[in-house]
């Protein structure tokens, strides 16, 4: 079925959203490698192309809220410093790429990781520095909190037609423990790149990066890029005993 004729289906029965029409079929994986209601994955996938519009209007959206911290990175470390940005162009691009029956593992995998760590991590640290986080309108604190928890459910479509392949596990793990890397551990250049947080000053534009502070956003995202390549791992394991690849 063309997009014209789903598109004519569900504007006269939009119960035809929560429907598999021409989804990719659900693979019984175990509720915590696919914690989403099925009606709730439907819905994501059918709406595919409206969830791209709004990531790229995020992915937008986030490069603009980086602009202070360009100002003070190395222009070299640029492209490891807007996490969440990147990460809702891989879903946009992994869900554009599938609507147009060329789906790509790796942008798949790269995607899973990106909105399951930084959907996560982002209202951890804004939990565990909420005292520091108040300077931000109650509006935008509530933005960044549920919006980045959005980005956990996009995570959770894309089983339903990645297969997870090592390699483009792998691919993922590289990039974002990269990131891990230059971001908490081993800068490279300048200092660390994490996402600034406010709990961290900043002096004579150089950040501080002050314990416990630095610590506690390190261990979250450690934490999540493991999650993250345990249930990816899972996943493919779950879906290769039930022949679903």
């Amino acid at each position: 079925m063309d997009e014209a004729t789903r598109l004519r289906h569900i504007l006269d029965d939009p119960r035809r959203l929560f429907g598999d029409d021409d989804l990719p079929p659900t693979t019984n994986l175990p509720r915590w490698l696919a914690p989403l209601p099925e009606w709730l994955e439907n819905f994501g996938l059918n709406i595919a192309w409206l969830v791209v519009v709004i990531n790229l209007v995020g992915t937008a959206f986030g490069f603009w809220y980086y602009g202070f911290q360009f100002s003070i990175e190395p222009t070299v470390m640029w492209p490891l410093v807007p996490d969440s940005p990147v990460a809702t162009l891989f879903i946009a691009l992994s869900l554009a790429f599938w609507k147009l029956g060329r789906s790509n593992e790796y942008i798949n995998a790269l995607a899973f990781f990106g909105c399951l760590k930084l959907g996560l991590w982002t209202p951890y640290v804004l939990l565990v520095f909420k005292s520091d986080f108040s300077y931000l309108h109650w509006a935008m604190y509530n933005f960044l909190f549920w919006s980045h928890l959005a980005m956990v459910v996009e995570a959770f479509l894309i089983q339903r037609y990645a297969r997870f392949p090592i390699g483009a596990v792998l691919v993922a793990v590289v990039w974002y423990g990269f990131n891990d890397l230059v971001d908490y551990f081993v800068p490279i250049v300048g200092s660390a790149h994490h996402t600034l947080i406010p709990a961290e000053p900043i002096v004579d534009g150089v950040v501080q990066h002050v314990a416990p502070a630095h610590e506690l956003a390190a261990a979250g995202a450690v934490v999540l890029t493991f999650a993250a390549t345990f249930l990816a791992l899972a996943t493919r394991v779950e879906k290769v005993e039930h022949g679903a690849v």
